[in-house]
């Protein structure tokens, strides 16, 4: 047997004056998308703001649905978006922030697996990771530099790719 260890390293920001002025634009431009998001039913209203590398900047918010498997996270709305727009270009960065209506969010949020499992598809298509800035709605700021720091063990398997 042999133990697999995996390291995470995300790097926290206690002041927003610490961020480079990329990363509090883009901030900004998610605290922004929160507005725009429709959460009747969570009440949990999460902003997304996307990167391209070629200076583009795309917006998401989730989306509910009384059947809540039919629902969107803002990750996925914001970079399925940019996907169609922008179909050749990479997405260098994604800024996550959120707004609960019954109390105060003091911690950053992390995407769920399978917003996870999307943007990785992003990155592998690209071969190149993706900076991910989250901020609750106040608070510190934790930037990871790739989708691999949450899952480091994520789905991807060449053999998929039909090789003949």
């Amino acid at each position: 047997m042999e133990e697999i260890i995996k390291t995470v390293v995300v790097k926290k920001f206690t002041e927003l004056s610490e961020l480079g002025e990329t990363d509090m634009a883009l901030l900004k431009h998610a605290k922004e998308a929160v507005h725009t998001s429709y959460a009747p039913y969570s009440k949990f209203h999460v902003g997304c703001a996307v990167l391209l590398e070629n200076g583009k900047i795309i917006l998401g918010s989730n989306q509910e649905n009384i059947a809540y498997p039919s629902g969107l996270c803002a990750e996925r709305v914001a970079i399925f978006h940019a996907g169609v727009q922008y179909p050749d270009v990479a997405v260098t960065a994604m800024a996550i922030t959120v707004k609960a209506e019954d109390y105060v969010v003091k911690e950053p949020i992390t995407s769920c697996g399978a917003c996870l499992q999307s943007m990785s598809e992003y990155e592998m298509k690209f071969k190149k990771p993706m900076r991910l800035i989250m901020q609750g709605e106040v608070g510190d700021v934790y930037i990871a530099e790739g989708i691999r720091t949450f899952l480091p063990f994520l789905f991807y398997v060449d053999e998929l790719k039909n090789k003949k």
